[in-house]
């Protein structure tokens, strides 16, 4: 956990760093929180099954494939575009085609640098498929990514983490869920050896 708490603190570094190139403002970051949790705990971690959220999804491919998910709900999604990004704040669960095009950039960006973090960390190959933007029920979606990208690991890692502009914050979740046969590979990259005994 030392070790994964690490990667997530450097991840979310990075992702602060990329959003205030991007917005060309100064973005701070809330120390992340990090745990691993069971797949089917993942829709709990956001409100539930049925809790509508905006999600950024891509598969992670190379050396230690696998999936990533970053969720975040659509009040903080409009916040992030409104406060970080500039967009009028309009009411609702809708989104225009250029809020979703700015979300799919910034979630981008974000997942991006978690996992070139990961990379740097572990010397693994590892890189993003282009991202899917969905606004969807949470099982939904997490359902969705089954069915997509087949067979998906049953442990997850949660990097929980906060971006701030002044005393504005928005809360998003990474959740990264390795195939089965990645767990081993980037624990001992880390130099932690996995026991299964």
């Amino acid at each position: 956990m030392d070790v994964l708490k690490e990667v997530g603190n450097i991840g979310a570094g990075n992702a602060a760093t990329a959003l205030s190139q991007l917005l060309n403002r100064p973005i701070d970051m809330g120390v992340p929180t990090v745990q691993m949790l069971p797949f089917e705990e993942i829709s709990e971690k956001v409100g539930g099954d049925e809790r509508i959220v905006v999600t950024i999804f891509l598969r992670v491919e190379g050396e230690a494939p696998g999936n990533l998910f970053f969720m975040m709900t659509p009040e903080a999604a409009k916040m992030l575009l409104n406060r970080l990004a500039g967009f009028e704040l309009k009411e609702g669960l809708t989104f225009t085609e250029m809020e979703h095009s700015a979300l799919s950039e910034i979630g981008n960006i974000l997942a991006g640098s978690y996992l070139s973090s990961l990379a740097d960390f572990t010397k693994l190959s590892m890189y993003p498929t282009v991202p899917g933007l969905a606004i969807d029920m949470a099982g939904a979606i997490l359902s969705y990514g089954l069915l997509q990208f087949g067979e998906m690991g049953d442990a997850a890692l949660l990097i929980d983490t906060s971006f701030f502009e002044g005393e504005d914050q928005v809360e998003g979740q990474f959740f990264l869920i390795p195939d089965p046969s990645s767990f081993a590979k980037i624990f001992e990259s880390l130099g932690v050896p996995l026991d299964y005994d």
